[in-house]
């Protein structure tokens, strides 16, 4: 296996682990803004508040991009199996 190959494999699962991970991230973080701004403005300073709904949107989040985030992991572990034979012995 050359250094090549696994620059590529490595580079490609950092790509997928983004791309599957961005959604829940992103809904979390704009719910945890949200509930900061409301926090701000109601002055309740309550930490716990925005915790709840910082987990009920990545869970949501999660529901709605589940198989989006399912397929792209699957796309890539049947990739890595279907060229196992190649990253083993490659052709030059």
């Amino acid at each position: 296996m050359t250094q090549e190959i696994v620059l590529d494999i490595v580079r490609e699962g950092l790509f997928t682990v983004l791309l599957v991970a961005l959604p829940p991230l992103t809904i979390g973080l704009t719910a945890g803004l949200i509930m900061s701004i409301f926090q701000t403005i109601t002055s309740i300073q309550e930490p716990t508040l925005a915790f709840v709904p910082k987990i009920l949107a990545v869970f949501l989040a999660m529901v709605v991009f589940g198989p989006f985030m399912l397929t792209l992991l699957v796309e890539y572990f049947t990739g890595l199996t279907s060229n196992f034979l190649y990253f083993i012995h490659p052709v030059r």
